[in-house]
């Protein structure tokens, strides 16, 4: 389940909640108990490490890109 952070507008307390991405967002803050809490964008709690992804990954057979060894061709 995705964590999202709230922020109260009234007061500036933050929340983060664990809720499923059919729950409702919540609403009441829990410091001053007005109805001012709104959902904060974050990051994304994941990184992709490696070289990355490319379109002649996955095709069958030999590609110039994989038997090259390298990432690029070394023109700089």
């Amino acid at each position: 389940m995705p964590i999202y952070a709230y922020k109260c507008s009234a007061c500036g307390h933050q929340k983060e909640a664990i809720q499923k991405m059919s729950d409702a967002p919540l609403t009441t803050c829990p410091e001053c108990g007005k109805e001012t809490l709104t959902k904060q964008v974050t990051a994304a709690g994941f990184q992709l490490k490696g070289t990355g992804w490319y379109v002649t990954d996955f095709r069958g057979g030999n590609s110039p890109s994989s038997s090259s060894g390298g990432s690029g061709s070394g023109d700089s």
